[in-house]
């Protein structure tokens, strides 16, 4: 069975990845899995800088979902190079870095870091979904111009972009675009969606940092939504599916709405294992469903959507 990813230029031999901030930034979950099996390793989000993050408490279960606000707490991009990324090249992994930034200069300033990039980095994950100090009204990923001006001011980076959205927006579609047109190389599709929990005997939120990001399963929907969206208007723009990943068939459902690849997240706090589980999973549905080639899956759920055009085009015939 041939489970090769491929993500532009970017070649795996298989579409399963962490997502960003659930495994570590460095071979955290070493101790449980051979990450050389996985199609890449994607790093939790670092800044140019370190940073401290947001005060505890930083997470809260809510259902069968998660919020976090963790507030992208890591060493800066310097040190995890360094001291971080040999450890990681040394399990054989493949490794995708993912950065982000308060500003656009910040971003600037990373993508000149990596002009010319470390050996063992197979590409950048762009997080514009995170706060945007210069608008404080929102995150970078809920502007089309904002998201563009990063995008552009990364391209100093030599390394194929896939730059990570927001669900939190009503066009994300024109974001998207938005990012592509700037220079993206591929999309990562969703990041969490924002959320809340009060302590209704305390009175007060929950997270130490009142709001925050929720992941898993309650987000899977979004996540396919986004995806086949994002696909049907840029199908020649790979895409990377990420949200409430927590079984093989949710992998193979994201892969159907568009997605090339596909990162496993939440699951992982609840099963250090998880990824090689969905992995396995993912072989298993294919073998007793005749699919030779994984790649046979990206897009699928559109064949349909396709005929329902065209039976919408014929009954406008006079």
């Amino acid at each position: 069975m041939d489970l090769t990813s491929r993500i532009g230029n970017v070649v795996l031999p298989n579409p399963i990845l962490t997502a960003a901030g659930t495994s570590g930034y460095s071979t955290e979950l070493s101790e449980y899995i051979d990450l050389s099996r996985l199609g890449a390793v994607v790093v939790k989000s670092l800044r140019i800088e370190d940073w401290p993050g947001n005060p505890a408490p930083r997470l809260a279960p809510v259902g069968q979902g998660l919020l976090n606000s963790v507030g992208l707490e890591g060493p800066s991009l310097k040190t995890w190079i360094d001291q971080h990324l040999p450890r990681l090249r040394e399990t054989g992994a493949r490794v995708v870095l993912s950065v982000w930034g308060r500003t656009v200069a910040e971003f600037a300033q990373a993508g000149q870091l990596l002009a010319e990039p470390p050996d063992g980095l197979l590409a950048l994950e762009v997080n514009v979904s995170c706060p945007n100090v210069e608008d404080r009204s929102s995150m970078f990923a809920h502007s089309a111009k904002a998201t563009a001006e990063v995008v552009s001011a990364m391209r100093a980076c030599s390394l194929p972009l896939w730059v990570k959205l927001s669900p939190n927006v009503p066009n994300l579609v024109d974001i998207a675009l938005a990012a592509v047109e700037a220079g993206a190389d591929a999309l990562v599709l969703i990041n969490t969606v924002l959320g809340m929990k009060i302590d209704i005997e305390n009175r007060r939120p929950v997270l130490g940092g009142k709001g925050g990001g929720l992941s898993g399963p309650p987000i899977h929907p979004v996540a396919v939504r986004s995806v086949y969206d994002c696909y049907r208007a840029l199908s020649e723009v790979p895409i990377i599916g990420v949200g409430g990943v927590m079984h093989g068939r949710d992998a193979i459902e994201l892969m159907m709405a568009g997605a090339a690849a596909v990162q496993v997240g939440t699951a992982n706090f609840l099963d250090p294992r998880a990824t090689v589980k969905v992995l396995d999973e993912i072989e298993e549905w294919c073998a007793t469903h005749g699919v030779d080639r994984v790649a046979e899956l990206i897009g699928a759920a559109h064949s349909s959507d396709d005929q329902d055009d065209l039976h919408d085009v014929a009954a406008d015939v006079p």
